[in-house]
């Protein structure tokens, strides 16, 4: 594929080469670099529309303050890619979410231009206050603190403590709002360009500042009356009087794909001498200048490889449906003889696949936007009058709100129900989206119930299980992307036994406990040691919790060797097996047990199955750690083929 003919571009290596460009080149600068943007995202796929949107406010920021001295910090990172371009990644750019190659986020160890790593959401404020606080104590008066933080993300409770400290701190920092969806701007063009280049100039904040002063001489209602006045008018003519009682002084708002009014704004803020925080708002728009981008609904959020000339995503043939399809029509099934089954997702409906629950019942769908901690809470609160709340939540999105799970939800014994999507290694968004931690951080509250499925069948099975269990919380982790299409999904499932497991595969001398998505590749891992000799029985948890301590018992006293396999951390499901075999005194026959789990160190983006084969959890460590258990010879994997 040809790639763009950008000239000005081929001569930004690092921002410092850009900060002679007049108006008019970085106009250009910010056409090719949109440009090479779309090019490189074509090949790689990955978040197109967010990037697409922030273009010029990119070019803006770098042609105006002295980045990597001048802190820059981009809010969940899914609009990084021409920040990337331009501080000397872009001969790496095609590399993008692959194995090996550049992070679809922030990450501090890849760039001095990226001051923090980022993939969640609503952190940009609260790092950036740290650093500006951390300047001010060092002494280090030259420095700017730039925060662009969405619309989205500022649905978060996180990012209003932030800007609450900080105004109460009167920390000077910039944030810059970029607005793609918000409905609290008035319209932007002209005049309020000229609005926001006056609010921010020189002469306006002291003469604001100079009465400001003036009005604290003034007898108590007079002082109020003025202060009232200003920030009267002020609303007026921006709107911005929310981030104002934040102790924010608001700019905007501006258009964000116009320089001529960026630019200035821009200056102004960074030469003040205002003492606090700046809050400009941005208006942008997702996938601006690519046609397919502007004209779809989602905006090309996330976007796989595609065709530049007609947008067409490339698809992959037709598979086994996806977890995350399975779960939704599995929950639709069950809410349809229930209707007290509620389903919450934070700002994730499509992910999680809600958005089919919300067409087929859309007063019983509730998105909460980023703000997972209310999402837990909200849904404890429907558990104390009745209702059966489904909250579908990514399982490393889930961290978010664990002190919720906990207080709000595990010590009240509600029965708030949690579907964690992306269990397990999650392929392109790599460590940030990887849910790692679920089987730990939930296996040590008491009164939880935890499942995983082996299939997208076991999955129907197990949403009936939830929607039919009513005493306390119950968990179900799941992976991303295809199930292994080995049976037809059921219209409805049937729910399970709690606590019981089942045996897959009988043998002898091996036992391979699964949890999770692993046992067809313990199957495998089955059938190879059964050419050497080795007989196996290869058995699926389905529980963590309450565990089947009869299952386990038996695998303990009949075999040589116990394997535990989980898509998950140390101290997990293997941890809570272990903890059971001390206690019923299995572990001192000479049982040899060995936990599988993911390794003590984070993975980075590649595709699943290499991701896997690094954390050595496919067939073939399966079949190595059994024969190294047994005293057996490893042999190079092309001698045992």
């Amino acid at each position: 594929m040809d790639r763009p003919h950008t000239p000005l571009l081929d001569r930004v290596r690092f921002p410092a080469d850009m900060r002679n460009f007049s108006v008019e080149q970085l106009k250009q600068l910010a056409d090719e670099l949109r440009a090479e943007t779309i090019s490189a995202v074509s090949v790689t796929g990955g978040h197109l529309g967010s990037s697409l949107g922030v273009v010029e406010l990119t070019v803006a920021i770098h042609a105006t303050f002295d980045t990597p001295h001048d802190r820059l910090i981009w809010d969940v990172g899914h609009q990084c890619y021409p920040h990337k371009i331009l501080t000397g990644r872009r001969d790496r750019i095609r590399t993008l979410r692959q194995g090996g190659g550049l992070s679809g986020f922030t990450k501090r160890s890849e760039s001095e231009y990226d001051p923090f790593g980022a993939a969640h959401s609503s952190t940009s404020i609260s790092a950036g206050l740290g650093m500006a606080v951390a300047r001010d104590l060092k002494g280090e008066t030259n420095r700017h603190i730039i925060c662009v933080i969405g619309d989205g993300a500022m649905s978060a409770g996180m990012a209003y403590e932030a800007m609450n400290n900080a105004g109460a701190l009167k920390s000077r920092m910039i944030v810059i709002l970029n607005d793609n969806d918000m409905s609290i701007a008035p319209p932007v063009g002209a005049m309020s360009a000229y609005l926001a280049r006056t609010v921010s100039s020189r002469p306006f904040l002291s003469i604001r500042d100079f009465m400001a002063k003036m009005a604290k001489n003034f007898p108590g209602p007079i002082e109020r009356a003025a202060k009232r006045a200003d920030e009267y008018a002020r609303g007026l003519l921006t709107g911005g009087t929310l981030f104002e009682e934040l102790g924010f002084y608001y700019v905007g708002p501006v258009d964000g794909h116009n320089l001529d009014h960026l630019l200035p704004v821009l200056r102004n803020l960074r030469d003040s001498a205002h003492e606090g925080p700046f809050l400009l708002h941005a208006v942008t728009q997702k996938g601006k200048g690519y046609a397919p981008a502007e004209a779809s609904g989602d905006k090309y959020h996330g976007v796989q490889k595609f065709d530049i000339a007609t947008g067409q995503q490339h698809k992959a043939p037709p598979g086994p449906p996806l977890f995350q399809k399975v779960f939704a029509s599995a929950l639709i099934a069950e809410a349809e003889h229930d209707e007290r089954i509620v389903a919450i997702t934070a700002a994730m409906p499509s992910g999680t696949s809600l958005d089919m629950f919300a067409k087929r019942f859309p007063k019983r769908c509730f998105d909460v936007g980023i703000a997972e901690q209310h999402a837990v809470t909200f849904a404890a609160g429907m558990a104390t009058e009745g209702l059966k709340p489904f909250c579908a939540i990514y399982s490393t999105f889930l961290q978010r709100g664990y002190d919720q799970v906990v207080h709000d939800v595990a010590l009240q014994g509600l029965p708030v129900r949690f579907a964690m999507d992306r269990a397990g290694l999650v392929g392109a968004d790599g460590a940030t989206h990887a849910g790692a931690f679920d089987i730990a951080f939930l296996g040590c509250l008491p009164g939880f119930t935890l499942m995983a499925p082996s299939d997208e069948v076991e999955l129907a099975h197990m949403i009936a299980t939830m929607a039919a269990f009513d005493e306390g919380p119950i968990a179900v982790r799941y992976p991303r992307g295809e199930g292994f299409g080995l049976a037809p999904v059921p219209d409805r499932g049937t729910p399970i036994p709690i606590g019981k497991g089942r045996i897959v595969r009988e043998g002898s001398r091996v036992a391979i406990l699964s949890y999770g998505a692993r046992l067809q590749e313990c199957l495998k891992a089955a059938e190879e040691l059964e050419t050497m000799g080795i007989s196996c029985t290869v058995a699926d948890a389905r529980f963590a919790k309450p565990l089947d301590t009869d299952l386990v018992n038996r695998l303990a006293r009949h075999h040589e060797v116990l394997i535990t396999i989980e898509e998950g951390s140390v101290n997990g499901f293997g941890g809570l097996v272990m903890h059971h075999l001390a206690h019923a005194g299995l572990l001192d026959r000479g049982l040899k047990i060995r936990p599988m789990v993911l390794p003590d160190f984070y993975i980075d983006q590649d595709t699943p199955r290499k991701q896997y084969d690094i954390a050595r959890l496919n067939a073939p460590h399966i079949v190595e750690m059994v024969l190294q258990t047994l005293g057996r010879e490893v042999l190079p994997r092309q001698a045992r083929a």
